[in-house]
């Protein structure tokens, strides 16, 4: 083993949780190292957000083209060329990683490129090196789950890793999962021409979010031809000279060229020092942090996707600024994930933050939560959009705000507003005393609270 090199920080995992942390750290005058074996930007900016967003982007390119004459123009849909879209996604994954990396030289964080190891309290090992640091941050974030007996062999059976590198677009697909990732995939792929089935176990698609948005989504889905079988359980998958053939638990067998296993991530923390080191986990292989997101290691952290709770890139953004602003001493607030905004960017969006109607109940008891829901008829720039959906308001009956749960193209563009809304426990009053831009979709925000204010503009009270 070599002889140790010292930093203040050293920061295991380069995705979006260990870079922010990285960045804050080094704007604090820390003297950091971040550790990456793959990219920096990890699977949110290389095999994940930024990748997947892009092919959703190419989609509702793709249906406006193919839809283009109900907004009066005339246009000829020739089809997709998937040498072409991915050209473009991995662009724009390319200009992206680029300025990372000059923000990591920017930020004068020094950038260890290896597989890293925890080596005990304060020490991390990376391919025979080991580096010394006061603190640690653990940041190896996650990877695709499969189900037991299901192998993803990358060809007939993929994740969504080999679901962004596909070189055509399959004839049909099965995806199992009825989650985000699912949903996702099911949404590019419907555009893109396959004939595509869900096989959700859960009796509703996207079963973290509002029941009412579930069933939005479920009917836009089956409107646009994708076939949502929820309530179904897997059985099985065989593979077939065309692809593969699916069982369900009901017995009935689903034929198709591609099976895309989305359900769910797991934390990346095997085989990595931590429990040696005494870093406790739990059940699932997550670590188990406080709620400043200390682990049961004197000056080792966690960030992001390793930590249980919701696996988004901008709750790992949060986690990073937070531990380094706490390794600092400014006595940051804790993150809570139900102040995370929430998007599923599909054909329609799903945006939402905060509590459920069914949380809000279990919570405060039915007799004590209100709800309103503005439909986006009402709404101008919604209609030139062609799009279809609301926005539903939980509260606490004589009091704030609790939950915002919207469904509708580009609705994902107003949950910021939300999130405030339901960070600073606002009143419907007092949003009702805010001045939305016409034409826009905010406006619907504004009616939506408008009403629940009981001075209803564009709906009848």
């Amino acid at each position: 083993m070599a002889e140790p090199s010292s930093f203040d920080v050293v920061v295991l995992g380069g995705g979006s949780g260990g870079y922010a942390a990285a960045f804050r750290a080094a704007e604090l005058g820390r003297n950091v190292a971040l550790v990456e074996k793959d990219k920096v930007g990890g699977t949110c900016l290389h095999y994940g957000c930024i990748p997947t967003k892009a092919l959703l982007h190419a989609a509702e390119v793709a249906d406006l083209a193919r839809h283009s004459e109900q907004f009066g123009v005339k246009s000829t849909f020739e089809g997709v060329d998937v040498t072409a879209v991915n050209a473009y996604k991995d662009g724009i994954v390319s200009r992206l990683h680029k300025g990372l990396q000059g923000l990591v030289k920017a930020n004068k964080v020094t950038l260890i490129e290896g597989a890293g190891r925890l080596a005990g309290p304060n020490a991390v090992d990376v391919d025979g090196t080991r580096y010394a640091a006061e603190h640690v941050i653990l940041a190896t974030g996650s990877r695709a789950r499969s189900l037991p007996g299901v192998e993803i062999d990358g060809h007939k059976v993929i994740s969504s890793y080999e679901a962004l590198t596909l070189d055509r677009i399959p004839a049909s697909v099965v995806v199992l999962g009825g989650g985000v990732i699912g949903v996702e995939f099911a949404s590019v792929w419907r555009s893109f021409g396959s004939e595509v089935t869900i096989v959700e176990a859960l009796p509703r698609l996207l079963p973290v979010e509002e029941e009412a948005s579930s069933k939005a989504v479920q009917r836009a889905f089956r409107k646009r031809g994708i076939d949502v079988k929820t309530g179904a359980r897997f059985s099985g998958v065989e593979h077939t000279d065309a692809g593969v053939s699916v069982t369900l638990e009901s017995g009935e067998k689903i034929d198709a060229e591609l099976l895309l296993v989305a359900v769910g991530r797991g934390p990346v923390t095997e085989d990595l020092g931590y429990a040696e080191s005494g870093v406790e986990l739990d059940s699932g292989g997550f670590v188990v942090t406080d709620e400043r997101l200390r682990t049961s290691v004197s000056g080792t952290y966690a960030v992001g996707d390793i930590v249980a709770g919701l696996q988004l890139a901008h709750r790992g953004f949060a986690h990073g600024i937070f531990v380094a602003e706490d390794i600092a001493g400014l006595a940051p607030v804790p993150v809570q994930d139900a102040g995370i905004p929430r998007v599923t960017y599909s054909d329609p969006e799903v945006a939402s933050v905060g509590l459920t109607e069914a949380q809000a109940t279990e919570r405060l008891g039915a007799e004590k939560v209100q709800t309103l829901e503005y439909n986006l008829a009402g709404n101008g720039k919604s209609q030139i959009l062609g799009t279809q959906g609301f926005v539903k308001l939980v509260r606490e009956k004589g009091g704030a705000v609790l939950g915002v749960h919207m469904v509708g193209a580009r609705v994902g563009e107003l949950i910021s507003e939300a999130q405030l809304i339901c960070a600073w426990e606002a009143l419907p009053d007092e949003v009702a005393q805010l001045i939305h831009a016409h034409p826009t979709q905010s406006e619907a925000l504004g009616e939506a609270h408008l009403a629940l204010a009981g001075k209803p503009l564009h709906v009848h009270g």
